[in-house]
This record gives structure tokens, C-alpha cells and sequence, in this order.
């Protein structure tokens, strides 16, 4: 695990940053810089992705584009052409994830971690959204810079490179090495591993961390973990929920099972299992870094589940040379696989996924943009996953695209193993009922208006 370093006194200054969210808030210097480079288009090879392209504010932090979403659901890369396996999750809440871990031996049950799959582990870095932080500027499929040395010198050379190296003090005193033209070199995905000397290397893997670091205090700030929807502002008594939202309060709480994954309570557990103090993971490596609830609801347990979700056809992965249109989503099983201390639980997980916060589930910019629900952007609407929730079991399978789909049948599971048959399925719920759940998680979303002003 790597040490942090102490911030400068100047990081703990406060910046007004125009907000990328609804209104302005105060970042401090290293959630400031973070901002810069999750909006930073230059770090990935051809300088056209930012990590906003596929987690933008305005959609609750994951993916904007609308066309997208109501077909295949994974963004394309850097890289025209190149494709991943699964669609975009928020990276609002992500900072309040905990240390991947097993929970739960007999069952073979584990939470925590960042991506769909929990591979962030925050073993490397301390911090999950860090770890994941890291991830998407060297995959070939997302913005496929060739080095971690890219990332690290276009930082250093960008607008915000003083403000970088000033919370970061130190982090770009690095002799590039004049044998490699780094813009050129930057610019192809095929040129790395770059070959750096040992001093090099090891200076910028160090500010490579200090870039992740940012970027996870940046979606822990304020501005990403706003807490500022409909229910937040309910809770604190700014707001009355109307008959409809809390009929489907009281049934996502009750009949609906769906507070059983989505706790929609305040006793959440942080880092470790880890009781939450003073609103923050008592983390032993940084006890400042990571939220918790701020005593809201996170709607999630960070645990892994297999709800029986069909393949989407428009998978845009079956047409990669890694995909194929028989390539299966292992989910959780994949990532297990590759851990030798935790591969004998690989089966058992066969198929799961994440379970994610609700926080944002409904936030779009206008009221008819589509946006897509499940691992796979299967679901192109709240009705449709609720209903399908309800009904998965009671209703007959069918083909894709066969009449009916969606409404009275649903193609069979991608994964048949593990499939969760006792929370979800068959629930008994009425199509008024289904609506009443739909009209609470649309009270998740952050930046309710009156909230905000009563706030001020």
C-alpha cells in the first residue's frame, strides 16, 4: 500500500469552481485539480475522452449520450472502434464504497470495491474509487494511453499543472528522458511500456497515484456527493413527499424487497465493516478520504448479485475480437478467477454484478432522455427493470425481439447460475404499484431546487 504524502498547506485552501453539477460549489485545491483532470479531454491517446465523456453531471454521473443508451450501452474508446463489455456505472456514491472483501465464507459473498466487478479493490492505492481512478487511462478499450507516463506528463504540462504540483508538491520534478517524444509517443496506444530508467519509473508511478488521489477527491467532494435530492431534503424536513412517492417508499422498503440490496437506511457500514465516525470511514490510512452516509441513505450494500439480466443483443463487445457473439459476462467470477486467494469462491459469483446506489438513478437533463439500467444498459427505462424485478419468474420466456418482450416475457437469463430467486422474480405487484416505486427513486436525484435554495 502506498504512503500518502501530506498535502501542502495551500491544498487546504478553498477554490470556488464553476460546478459541474447543479450550481457552485467550494472545492478544496486537490478536489480543484481532480476536477480538472476528470474533465481533461488531452489524457487519453487521441485527446478526444475525458473520464466525464462517460460519467457526465448532468446524467448522474455516468453516461450522457442518449443514442448510446438506447441501444448497446457501452461508450466507444479513445480509440474508434474500440469497445468494453459493459455499460458505464455513476461515479457519484463511488467514494463511499468500501474495501473489496469476502463477507461471508458458507455463501461465498463479497462486497465492496469500485467497477462492476469490484476489481478496484483499494488494496493497491488505499481507496477504491483511487484504484479505479487508475483504470480507464490504459485501457485500450476506454482512453488507451500507452503509459501511465502519458497521464503524468500531460497533467504536468497541462493549464492546471501548477495547481497540481502545488497540492502535489514535487509530483512533476521528473527528467523526461529527450529519447522519447512524448507527445508523439503519447499519441499512438501501441508505443508503450515506455522504457524509463528505475529513478524515472518510480517518480512517475508515485505522481501517477497523486492523479488518481485526485480524481477520488474530486468525486468525493461536494460537488460529485451532493446529497441534495427531493428525499435528502424530505429528511431534513425541507420538503414533503407527495402521497405517490411515499406509497412507493413504503413499498421499496416492504413488498417491493428492494431496500433488502438498496438499504435506504442510515446505519451503513464503512471501510472494513467499520462503523461510521463523525461521517467518515475510519479508515486507517486516511481517516478524511473516504465518505460514508454523511447520515443520508447510500441505497446500495456494495454487494454482488446475479438477477438474471438477459444479454443485450446491441452489445457493441460481441463484435470485438476479445468478444464474439457467444462471449458471456462472467461478472464478479472474472475478476475472482485472477486472485489466487480467492479463486475457489470464482463459481459461486458466476454472473454477478455490483449492486449499485440509486442515488442519481433517474437524474437526466430533460424528462423524455432515455437512460439504461442493468451491467449491461438491458433496461431502457425505471418501469422496465421494476417490472421485470416483479415479474422475471411469473412470466414465460421468449426470444429477443419475439412480441411481448419486456412486458410479457423476458429472454432467459445471460447467466442461469446464481441467479437470485428470493428477493426478486415474482413479487406480486401491481402496474399501479410499480409506479409508485418508480415515482420514490425519482426522488433520488440530486439538485431539487427547492432543497437548494432553502439551503442557501
Amino acid at each position: 500500500m502506498v504512503t500518502k504524502r501530506l498535502l501542502a498547506t495551500a491544498a487546504t485552501l478553498l477554490l470556488t469552481a464553476g460546478g459541474a453539477a447543479a450550481g457552485t460549489s467550494e472545492l478544496t485545491c486537490k478536489e480543484a485539480v481532480g476536477k480538472k483532470i476528470f474533465f481533461d479531454q488531452r489524457l487519453s491517446v487521441n485527446k478526444n475522452q475525458a473520464c466525464a465523456a462517460c460519467h457526465a453531471p448532468e446524467v448522474g454521473w455516468t453516461g450522457p449520450d442518449q443514442e448510446i443508451n438506447k441501444h448497446g450501452a457501452v461508450y466507444e474508446g479513445s480509440v474508434m472502434g474500440q469497445f468494453g463489455n459493459r455499460k458505464p456505472p455513476s461515479s457519484a456514491y463511488a467514494t463511499t464504497s468500501p474495501f473489496f472483501r469476502l463477507v461471508n465464507v458458507s455463501d461465498a459473498a463479497f462486497a465492496g470495491g469500485n467497477f462492476w466487478d469490484g476489481r478496484a479493490t483499494g488494496a493497491k492505492l488505499g481507496n477504491p474509487a483511487a484504484d479505479q481512478a487508475q483504470g480507464p487511462f490504459l485501457n485500450p478499450k476506454e482512453q488507451a494511453l500507452p503509459d501511465a507516463a502519458c497521464v503524468v506528463y500531460r497533467v504536468c504540462n497541462s493549464d492546471y499543472g501548477m495547481l497540481f504540483q502545488q497540492v502535489w508538491p514535487g509530483a512533476c520534478d521528473i527528467d523526461w528522458p529527450t529519447t522519447i517524444d512524448f507527445e508523439s509517443a503519447c499519441s499512438n496506444p501501441s508505443q508503450g511500456p515506455f522504457s524509463l530508467d528505475a529513478m524515472t519509473r518510480a517518480k512517475v508511478d508515485v505522481a501517477y497515484n497523486d492523479v488518481a488521489y485526485s480524481i477520488a477527491a474530486y468525486e468525493d467532494s461536494k460537488e460529485v456527493n451532493a446529497f441534495s435530492s427531493k428525499y435528502d431534503a424530505h429528511l431534513n424536513g425541507k420538503a414533503d413527499l407527495s402521497d405517490k412517492e411515499k406509497w412507493g417508499l413504503r413499498l421499496f422498503n416492504g413488498k417491493g424487497k428492494c431496500a433488502n440490496c438498496h438499504i435506504s437506511t442510515v446505519e451503513q457500514k464503512c471501510a472494513g465493516g467499520n462503523d461510521c465516525v463523525s461521517s467518515r470511514c475510519p479508515d486507517p490510512v486516511d481517516r478524511d478520504r473516504i465518505s460514508c452516509g454523511k447520515g443520508y441513505p447510500l441505497f446500495t450494500d456494495y454487494t454482488f448479485d446475479n438477477l438474471g439480466v438477459p444479454k443485450n443483443p446491441e452489445n457493441p463487445f460481441y463484435g470485438q475480437p476479445e468478444g464474439g457473439p457467444n462471449w458471456i459476462d462472467p461478472g464478479l467470477k472474472g475478476f475472482l478467477s485472477t486472485r489466487m486467494d480467492f479463486a475457489m469462491y470464482a463459481d459461486k459469483n458466476f454472473g454477478k454484478h455490483k449492486v449499485p446506489t440509486l442515488r442519481n438513478v433517474d437524474k437526466r437533463p430533460y424528462p423524455m432522455f432515455v437512460k439504461d439500467y442493468g451491467h449491461n444498459g438491458y433496461f431502457k427505462s425505471l418501469k422496465e427493470i421494476v417490472h421485470f424485478y416483479n415479474t422475471r419468474d411469473k412470466f414465460p420466456t421468449c426470444n429477443p425481439g419475439d412480441p411481448g418482450e419486456k412486458m410479457t416475457c423476458w429472454p432467459a437469463p445471460e447467466v442461469s447460475d446464481n441467479v437470485n430467486k428470493t428477493e426478486l422474480g415474482n413479487l406480486g405487484l401491481s402496474d399501479m404499484e410499480e409506479d409508485a416505486i418508480v415515482a420514490f427513486m425519482k426522488t433520488l436525484s440530486d439538485g431539487y431546487r427547492q432543497y437548494n435554495q432553502d439551503s442557501q
